[in-house]
């Protein structure tokens, strides 16, 4: 009997209140402290970055950054600096591709040879921009300009390209004599393989070889229609004149194949028009067409690219 009682008394009693939840600490926005906070503990990063162009960003007024040169890349530290934990500041290294080239350019969208890189084939092949530059380095480092250099750095991706460069008849890129650059825009451009853009909106070829520049009184359609690469090979050829087949003749044919003989009544000779027909091509004096056909860049004066 009195072992009911005593549990009906335990039944009547309330509750016991919940235990109140443990408060977690006040998550602070993280402050600009300055670049000399930085350099307390990465002296060595510190002593580079001041021979660097990116040091411009903390002393020029047009960033309105003094003093945050540091942060400007890795956003403000102050966190970082009292945690000393990789996880309370921004590495760009470790951002996905897209993420790290939208802090640099933040300053180098504006900049003409930069129009094109969101779109280019090393954004899209998720190359960053720390791939090429290193960003702490002095200028040197930075940007390359030696076109040994250049080429040395491109070749590490480009391996077929840098394969091209070592045949028989090639652009003197493999010798440093010219650089990738000089032909592409690493960046990216609005144009196929990244090729520069030049005035005119004219091939990157026409800057060295001007004597094929037009325009001229007869076009030769595929110059004007499919460009240089339509019959030479721009990186090196196993022709002296690197075209894309070993003689000149088969690169014609490409075009002027079709069998039998233009009528008299026709107004002018079309793409893909053949030759007359004493245009034997078994016999050797009709195997090598620039004999005669010598301006087929375009003539001003025949419009058979005679002369």
């Amino acid at each position: 009997m009195l072992l009911l009682v005593a549990l009906c008394s335990q039944a009547q009693q309330p509750p016991k209140p919940a235990a109140p939840p443990k408060s977690e600490p006040a998550v602070t926005a993280p402050e600009y402290i300055g670049s000399e906070v930085c350099q307390a503990c990465h002296e060595d990063i510190f002593t580079r970055f001041v021979k660097s162009p990116h040091q411009a960003v903390e002393t020029s007024k047009k960033f309105a950054r003094a003093g945050q040169a540091c942060e400007s890349c890795h956003g403000p530290a102050s966190n970082h600096a009292e945690s000393t934990s990789a996880a309370d500041i921004r590495n760009p290294a470790k951002l996905s591709v897209g993420q790290a080239d939208q802090g640099c350019l933040t300053c180098h969208l504006n900049q003409p040879t930069h129009a094109g890189r969101i779109q280019s084939g090393h954004a899209k092949g998720q190359v960053s921009c720390s791939g090429c530059h290193t960003i702490h380095g002095s200028a040197a480092e930075l940007t390359t300009t030696k076109p040994a250099q250049i080429n040395a750095q491109c070749s590490t991706c480009h391996l077929s390209s840098w394969a091209q460069f070592q045949r028989p008849h090639a652009h003197r890129v493999a010798q440093g004599a010219m650089s990738c650059v000089d032909c592409h825009n690493p960046h990216g451009t609005f144009r196929p393989q990244m090729a520069r853009a030049f005035a005119a909106n004219e091939p990157g070829c026409l800057r060295c070889h001007t004597d094929k520049r037009g325009p001229f009184v007869f076009e030769h359609a595929p110059v004007r229609l499919e460009g240089c690469n339509g019959c030479h090979e721009p990186h090196g050829s196993a022709n002296p004149r690197m075209l894309s087949r070993h003689e000149v003749r088969f690169v014609c044919l490409e075009c002027h194949a079709n069998v039998g003989v233009i009528p008299a009544s026709s107004a002018g000779r079309v793409l893909g028009g053949v030759p007359p027909s004493f245009h034997d091509l078994r016999s050797p004096r009709f195997r090598n067409c620039t004999i005669c056909h010598q301006k087929v860049h375009g003539s001003h004066v025949d419009r058979n690219y005679l002369r």
